[in-house]
């Protein structure tokens, strides 16, 4: 074996070189039988770099071809014991991944592919920054291959003999990262089996990423190793691993720490001539201690390496989470951060209580003992709390928390054994709100189990369901309890657990004197579960910001989660019911406010919504702070301002990362500031959490649509149609997804079946395309008809939309009187910034330019962007309608300065034209056609607007004939295409003698 740093010859199996004692075989992965764990023989498996990858064809992935009719190969990375790596791109959904080839010996064998599935299907669960993300396993091409997340940087192996120099507070950082992937991995119940730095990737960025989990399970449990061997890599094997002992987390711990040893030392901490003396000295030598290698590596990080390694897996570190802590505690203030957290373990280890609580089962360790500071006394504590307590309260105020993973919570049925109806389903979204105080926790109780995308949702969310779900969902824990009477007062009981291993995480208990205390008691138990999940948070802290909770009425309370279940069953009337109940109950109860809101934005009743969240903002001090961020988000959202919108819910995921929803509304804010590559990005992640969530599913297909992925988001919509054959929306994504592909007949068929869910969304939609065809009579009286109705069954804002619609369609057929009355009555039923924008234009089409300037001058005077820029496309249209061109054209230049709209565009365009400036407009209006997503609905609210788009088409052929384009025909045939069969349209006229038709 030759060495990579002197070139010299060494004998097989040796792990260090004879001359020049550098590393040999870190990067191998071996198989080694039991029985010969004495002898020298090491049976190869693969490497991790090298050209010993016998049986992959290398050469036949070359790049620029594609794999599977779906991969194009873009360059190959590397070689690894499973098979070769390429970088790849992902012409589906257009992202780079990183493909990785099975081994054709492990692709041809079922068995081995049947594991490689679980396993994958395991490691997928792993949501986590510091997680390479496994896609899928594919077969395409006669070759099988995995797909992941591609990572640009490079592996921690490179790195460190990169010759960078990496400070000592870097490599604590990344030895962080690696724990902190370990802890999301073992949460799952999924443990590594081959941690080693070639399997951490660094990003150019510094972000660390594990990756490879369950593979090694895999390779182990179908047989392709000998019976009872090993697998892994003998310089990072745990000495459980090197006897064949059954693994557990402990065994990526052990790991770990001999990759912080050489991370630390420059050195391993076990030196042999083979692979099997490798492993015999971890089983019964101990390591020299990294300090006494080099005196300037702080005791404390010494100790973290030497309790890592320990022999026996009882006295090492039990988990990720407990390293987590130490490192914590050197990164900051390590004496008093270790003093206090560790007399707050020991307080948590006795039992001791407050105000009534009674810890039956302890939960996670609040510290691991360490070597480092198990001298430390009480007293000396307690004076390090009395004389420094301000510098430490300051310090731990102003030192952001360690990120946590994403834990992912349950909440089952608190069962009702008291016999008091009102407890009933009472508790339950208090104790989720309470539990989400945490940033890293998601919690869905019976009332977001439509949010999860459960069919159907189970009558009875008792412990057993809660698992079921659970697990079907990918969610991390369960948690279940009662509540009871004792004497005269009650006891809430609560009992967190693993959804996967059914472990149990804790138990807690707390009494409340009486019915007026139990919302008191949720927010304590609440703060009990989050310790126990790993909020570091202390507990009064916990409660300080639960206080305004618990505070409110029990009735209201009660009022509020029947009004929540009823919006999860999309009985949104009945929902606004209960809401303005518990309002009157409780009158600054101000999540009732945001439920109402919320309530009639799913209605439709826009100004209802904007009145609601207005007065939610009133009450947001009786918030949490998570729910402060989402009603302020809300509040922008519903007001348009998009900007501050976006800036709220990035802040809240932020803080919150595992938010789900926050992502939702964050990318849908991003469509309102037309920025669809972000939308769709915050989309993907949130598919990503929440597969099985029809709605969320659905806004990923129309904001593909919008920017311009029109067969994706079909597929994403059919998909939906498949999880919710009934849900609205869906119609209208596909119904986007087939118009943008050109195909208006299959769209009318489309919403011919939504108007039988839906008769407004169908008549909005089947008027538009009777516009979009030059229809004009039949979209009027669609128009008229569906605003009737919708006055009728008071939705005010969708009957203006569709007198907006009805006036834009009378200025096409030339009816300049009928248009303006239509746009006055749509400003009756609402005085929305899109209504007061298209009535504006409107009027300035139809010559009443004293109301096209009052709707400007509205408009202008609010202080955000949307409203200012459609200002100045009213301005500009009112001088383009009074033949001032270049004033036109300066408007709707300042009006895309503003918000970079499609109407805008396609107004800029018409502005150039009059000008005489013909390449200017034919750029614009082919922006127009490229960017065609968005005139789908040019607010980006599913009203359909594709009626907007034909003409564009009439001005490119006009603009290409004044350029003297041979082709400029070609333009005007597109547009008779669409509307002269109809016959209605007053240019077809001027476009036939145009063409010569």
């Amino acid at each position: 074996m030759q060495c990579p740093s002197c070139s010299s010859q060494n004998t097989f199996g040796a792990v260090r070189c004879a001359n020049c004692n550098a590393s040999l075989s870190e990067d191998e992965t071996v198989v080694i039988p039991p029985e010969e764990l004495g002898q020298a023989t090491v049976t190869h498996v693969g490497t991790t770099g090298g050209a010993r990858n016998a049986g992959v064809a290398v050469d036949s992935l070359a790049p620029d071809s594609v794999l599977g009719g779906r991969y194009r190969i873009l360059k190959m990375l590397g070689e690894g014991g499973m098979g070769a790596v390429y970088k790849a791109r992902d012409l589906e959904v257009d992202r780079v991944v990183a493909l990785k080839v099975i081994r054709p010996e492990y692709a041809n064998r079922p068995e081995i592919l049947a594991r490689f599935k679980q396993e994958l299907v395991l490691a997928r669960q792993i949501t986590h920054r510091n997680v390479i993300r496994i896609f899928d396993l594919g077969q395409g091409d006669g070759i099988r291959f995995i797909t992941m997340e591609y990572v640009d940087g490079q592996d921690l192996y490179s790195l460190l003999r990169s010759g960078e120099e990496l400070t000592l507070e870097r490599k604590v950082k990344i030895a962080r990262e690696i724990c902190r992937a370990l802890e999301a991995a073992h949460e799952q119940g999924v443990v590594h089996r081959d941690l080693k730095p070639q399997n951490i990737m660094v990003e150019n960025n510094g972000r660390v990423l594990v990756m490879d989990f369950g593979i090694a399970r895999s390779m182990e449990d179908t047989g392709l190793t000998h019976t009872g061997a090993l697998i892994g890599t003998p310089a990072f094997m745990s000495p459980e691993q090197a006897k064949g002992e059954k693994l557990d987390i402990r065994s990526d711990l052990f790991s770990f720490g001999v990759i912080f040893y050489e991370m630390l030392t420059g050195k391993a901490p076990y030196v042999a001539e083979t692979a099997v003396g490798l492993l015999l000295k971890r089983v019964q030598e101990r390591p020299v201690a990294p300090i006494d290698l080099d005196h300037e590596i702080p005791e404390a990080l010494s100790n973290v390496v030497l309790k890592s390694l320990v022999v026996d897996r009882d006295q090492r570190y039990q988990t990720a989470t407990e390293i987590i802590r130490d490192l914590d505690g050197w990164l900051g203030d390590p004496a008093t951060f270790r003093t206090v957290m560790t007399t707050l373990a020991a307080e948590q280890r006795l039992g001791k209580t407050q105000e009534g609580q009674i810890i039956v089962t302890p939960g996670m360790k609040m510290m691991a003992k360490s070597n480092a500071w198990k001298w430390v006394s009480i007293s000396l504590a307690l004076a390090v709390l009395v004389i420094g307590g301000v510098f430490l309260a300051m310090r731990l105020l102003q030192k952001p928390a360690a990120p946590h993973s994403p834990v992912t919570v349950v909440i089952a049925d608190i069962s009702n054994h008291t016999g008091d109806a009102i407890f009933d389903g009472t508790l339950e979204p208090m104790l989720k709100i309470a539990l989400e105080g945490a940033g890293f926790i998601s919690a869905y109780d019976r009332t977001q189990m439509r949010a999860l995308g459960v069919q159907p949702i189970p009558t009875k969310l008792d412990e057993l369901a809660a698992r079921k779900i659970a697990l079907g969902q990918g969610l991390g824990v369960i948690v279940s309890g009662s509540l009871d009477r004792q004497s005269n007062g009650y006891v809430l009981s609560l009992k967190a657990s693993q959804a996967v291993t059914g472990n149990q995480i804790g138990v807690v208990e707390q009494s409340a004197p009486n019915k007026d205390q139990v919302l008191s008691a949720v927010t304590k138990v609440a703060s009990s579960v989050r310790t126990a999940l790993g909020d570091a948070t202390s507990e009064s802290a916990q409660r300080f910001a639960m206080e305004t909770l618990s505070a409110s009425s029990l009735e209201s309370v009660h009022e509020y989660t029947v009004a929540m279940d009823a919006i999860s069953n999309g009985k949104y009337e009945d929902a606004r019911r209960s809401f303005s109940k518990a309002i009157d109950l409780d009158p600054n109860f101000g999540l009732a406010y945001t439920g109402l809101a919320g309530a009639s934005r799913n209605m439709g009743q826009l100004q209802d919504a904007i009145k609601y969240i207005g007065q939610a903002n009133q009450h947001i001090d009786r918030m949490t702070e998570r729910e402060r961020y989402r009603t302020r988000g809300f509040f922008y959202a519903l007001t348009g301002d998009h900007q501050k919108c976006t800036e709220e819910y990035t802040e809240l995921i932020t803080r919150y990362s595992s938010d789900v929803a926050a992502h939702n509304n964050l990318a849908f804010c991003f469509t309102q500031l037309r920025n669809m590559p972000k939308a769709v990005e915050e989309m993907r992640r949130v598919v990503a959490i929440l597969p099985k969530r029809a709605l969320y599913r659905n806004n990923l297909a129309l904001y593909m649509a919008y920017a311009g992925d029109f067969q994706g988001a079909e597929r994403e919509a059919r998909q939906v149609q498949q999880m919710a054959p009934a849900f609205p929306t869906g119609f209208n994504a596909v119904a986007f997804a087939q118009l943008g592909q050109g195909q208006i007949a299959a769209a009318v068929d489309t919403y011919r079946k939504l108007e039988k869910v839906s008769a407004s969304d169908g008549a909005s939609g089947l008027g538009d395309l009777a516009l979009a065809e030059g229809r004009f009579s039949e979209a009027v009286k669609i128009f008229e008809n569906g605003a009737a109705a919708d006055i009728a069954a008071n939705n005010l804002d969708r009957a203006a939309d569709k007198f907006a619609a009805l006036a834009f369609t009378q200025i096409s057929r030339g009816q300049k009187g009928p248009a303006t009355a239509a746009a006055e009555k749509a400003l009756r039923n609402s005085k929305s910034v899109k209504i007061r924008f298209l009535a504006g234009r409107t009027f300035a089409a139809a010559n009443e330019t004293a109301k096209a300037k009052e709707q400007a001058a509205s408009l202008a005077a609010e202080l955000r962007p949307e409203p200012q820029a459609y200002a100045k496309l009213i301005e500009g249209e009112i001088a383009l309608i009074a033949g001032d061109a270049p004033q036109a054209l300066t408007a709707f230049k300042q009006a895309q300065g503003l918000l970079d709209t499609w109407i805008g565009r396609f107004d800029l365009g018409r502005a150039y034209l009059e000008n005489k400036l013909f390449a200017e407009a034919d750029s614009e209006f082919d922006r127009c056609i490229k960017r065609r997503g968005e005139v789908l609905t040019l607010f980006m609210d599913e009203v359909p607007t594709y009626g907007y788009f034909p003409p564009v088409y009439y001005y490119q052929g006009k603009v290409r004939e004044g350029m003297k384009s041979s082709g400029f025909a070609e333009s005007y045939r597109t547009y008779l295409s669409i509307r002269g069969k109809a016959g209605e349209d007053p240019l077809l006229e001027e476009v036939r003698r145009h063409t010569g038709r």
